[in-house]
């Protein structure tokens, strides 16, 4: 289950705030993506293994490292914006009425007060004709053991989430 909304599916593993999270994908734009969760699969009924399987079983195998494709907003996105709606020559309130979005949320995308989900950011590439998102390779099972390195020692919201 999400750790953010509930949901039943989990995908990814966050950082929020200095707590390791599992999370679907649309709550997965709220941290920094650490990596892809495997999902379990059933447990099948145990057959006579050969040499390799057994060798695999009993840790003599190194496991192979696996890279993921993980969508994420550009750093510099709120310039990037900014800069698309001027050139086309809109006002904020404009470019909110043609994007159906309230002009609160353009003024704090361009100001980097909030940063656009993936849909958002979506939406704001096909109406500037810019990019917003990028593709990153993260590589399965590096770099968990260290995403707590500057972590505040604060309780958060996402800690008492882990208490229980």
């Amino acid at each position: 289950m999400c750790d953010m909304c509930s949901s039943d599916e989990i995908v990814y593993k966050i950082e929020l705030e200095g707590t390791m999270l599992n999370v679907c994908e649309k709550c997965s734009s709220f941290g920094r993506v650490i990596g892809r969760i495997k999902q379990a699969e059933p447990v099948k009924a145990k057959k006579k293994q050969g040499r390799i399987a057994q060798a695999a079983s009993e840790g003599m195998l190194k496991p192979k490292k696996t890279t993921e494709t993980v969508q994420l907003v550009v750093s510099n996105y709120s310039d990037i914006i900014k800069r698309g709606r001027e050139r086309l020559g809109l006002k904020q309130e404009e470019f909110a009425k043609k994007l159906n979005e309230k002009e609160s949320v353009i003024h704090k995308l361009e100001s980097g007060q909030i940063k656009p989900n993936i849909d958002l950011a979506r939406k704001l590439e096909r109406f500037l004709k810019v990019a917003l998102v990028e593709e990153v390779e993260i590589e399965g099972g590096e770099g968990v053991s260290d995403a707590r390195k500057g972590a505040t020692d604060n309780l958060t919201i996402g800690d008492m989430i882990n208490i229980r």
